[in-house]
Formats: structure tokens, C-alpha cells, sequence
């Protein structure tokens, strides 16, 4: 992981440095007499999303963090290290970008969110699903587009040579690879080939998991202190059929539209709303730096640390 110089968002934005959102990237000329030619270049990109995120943080008097990454043990440190200076003063607002990854994690994540500033407001440019729109449960405003994806929440499975595998994919694989198998048993090769690395052990670790989803959704709506018992569990009530029961597939679309009538505090916004422009902006930086399936990135104003791509 690139770990940089701190300071450097911050900096940019004291020079003067003002990025054009929709418009010229503008110019980092306040760096030039901070660092060598060399190292300039080979870390300008890095100072330009720190530019951009210390902007947002101006124009909308926030706290802002960037997450792009699977969600697993790893995360509560890396998001740590951003999280470390913020202004607890301040609303906190987190650019999340996540296929998913491990329930219990996602819950602590809640919980420092809400410890680091006044409100959670999580931001979505694009896809935020499963264990990450566990994550999403615990927010005070969720700020979605057009291109936002939330998920259901379908627990995630490591399984060895495949990596996370949807708990409910599981299920449905095995039960229906045994039906298959029970009215033709001449194809048990066939089936035990397709299932390779899936064991008992991990059917139970999946039936296991889905069981305790309502409980770990509870435990993240929990998270904003700012809501009644009451509150919680009338929420709680009205996500388990659109988030958990009723969808059949780790990968079913939850858009703004539908968030809101899962009852979510979502905030939708139109593309050329000014403050979506500027999280687009954001976000695109981070795409550019390579595959985003294949990108860890925590960064903030100050901390970076990226990886991947």
C-alpha cells in the first residue's frame, strides 16, 4: 500500500488550489515547492483526489472519506487511519464503493462512522451491496443517483480458489445439485466437479449466516444513535422483506427508488445536481486508477492508502 506524505489535500486547498467540477482539472502548482519534480509526478494523481475531497469538504462543511474496498477484518484499521483527525464537530460523509464481504465487520464500520462525527451521511456513486448496504443501515442520509446500487443482504462465504460466494447461491447450488443427483445418480461426478470446494462445513457456515442477517440489520440500524427502539424496530420491520426474504440473487438491484420505499433515508440526486457532480468527480478518480473490483483504497484528506487497480 502507497502510504503518503500527510497533508496534502489539505495544503492544496490552503494554496489556493481551486478544481473545477465538470470543467478543467485545474492546476496543483501550490505542490511544486513542497516536493522534487520526480516525486510529484509520481504522486500528482494522489494530490489531485486529495485536492478534490478537501473541496467537498469546503463547498458542503463536512468530513470526507473514501472506502473502496471488500469489506473484511482488514477494514476496520485502514478505515481507522482515515477516520483518525476528522472534525467530530462536523457531519462525517463516506464514499463507499463495495461488492460486499463480511456482516460482523460491516457493523463496527456503522459504529465508527457514527463515532467519528455529528451525522453519517455514506455516499453511493455506484455499488454498495451486501455487507456494504449493512453498512448503508446505520447512516442518518444515504445520498444515491442514478448509477447507485444498493443489494440485498445476502451474507458472503469464503470458499478456497473462489473467493466470496453469496450464502444464499450456497444453499440453492446444493439443494438443487442433490435433487438432480437423487433422480439421476449417474451424475454425481458432474455435480461434485461443479461444487468443488464446497463442503458441509460451508453449507452449514452459510445456513448459519443467513440466519443471524436479521440480527446483524438490527444491530446496524442500531448504530445511529439518534433513533428510538421504537424507530429501530418499525425499520428493521419494513427492510426484511426487500433486503432480506424476498430477494432470491446476492446481486438484485436496490436502487434509490427502491431504497426509499424499503424505507431508507435516501436523499436522491440528479446528475447535474452540483453536489452529485462533485462525488462523481470523486469517484471517477478512483476509477481511473485501474479495475475498481481490484482497488483498495481508504483515503481522506490527509491518510492515504491505496492499493491495486
Amino acid at each position: 500500500m502507497g502510504v503518503g506524505p500527510e497533508g496534502n489535500g489539505a495544503e492544496a486547498a490552503e494554496a489556493g488550489t481551486r478544481l473545477e467540477i465538470g470543467g478543467s482539472a485545474g492546476s496543483l502548482s501550490g505542490f511544486a515547492g513542497n516536493y522534487t519534480p520526480l516525486y510529484r509526478a509520481q504522486n500528482e494523481h494522489r494530490y489531485l483526489r486529495q485536492a478534490l475531497i478537501a473541496q467537498y469538504q469546503q463547498t458542503y462543511d463536512c468530513s470526507l472519506v473514501v472506502m473502496i474496498d471488500q469489506i473484511s477484518m482488514d477494514s476496520v484499521t485502514l478505515l481507522a487511519e482515515v477516520l483518525h483527525d476528522v472534525d467530530p464537530s462536523k457531519d462525517l460523509h463516506m464514499l463507499l464503493g463495495s461488492p460486499g464481504g463480511d456482516g460482523e465487520t460491516a457493523v463496527r464500520l456503522a459504529r465508527m462512522a457514527q463515532a467519528a462525527g455529528k451525522r453519517f451521511v455514506l455516499l453511493v456513486p455506484e455499488a454498495a451491496k451486501s455487507a456494504a448496504t449493512i453498512l448503508a443501515l446505520g447512516a442518518h442520509e444515504i445520498i444515491m443517483g442514478p448509477t447507485s446500487d444498493l443489494g440485498p443482504i445476502d451474507p458472503q462465504i469464503l470458499i478456497p480458489e473462489r473467493g466470496y460466494v453469496g450464502a444464499k447461491n450456497i444453499i440453492a447450488a446444493v439443494e438443487r445439485s442433490l435433487k438432480e443427483v437423487a433422480a439421476e445418480p449417474n451424475t454425481f461426478p458432474l455435480h461434485a466437479a461443479m461444487l468443488a470446494g464446497i463442503d458441509a462445513t460451508a453449507v452449514q457456515l452459510a445456513r448459519s449466516a443467513l440466519a443471524r442477517t436479521g440480527d446483524l440489520a438490527r444491530q446496524a440500524v442500531s448504530s445511529n444513535p439518534d433513533r428510538t427502539t421504537g424507530e429501530v424496530t418499525a425499520l428493521c420491520k419494513k427492510l426484511d422483506k426487500p433486503l432480506i426474504s424476498a430477494p432470491h440473487s446476492h446481486g438484485a438491484l436496490i436502487g434509490a427508488r427502491e431504497a426509499i420505499k424499503a424505507g431508507l433515508p435516501v436523499r436522491e440526486m440528479q446528475p447535474k445536481d452540483p453536489q452529485w457532480q462533485h462525488i462523481w468527480a470523486v469517484w471517477t478518480q478512483y476509477f481511473a486508477v485501474g479495475p475498481v473490483h481490484k482497488l483498495i483504497a481508504y483515503e481522506g484528506v490527509k491518510a492515504s492508502q491505496v492499493r491495486g487497480g
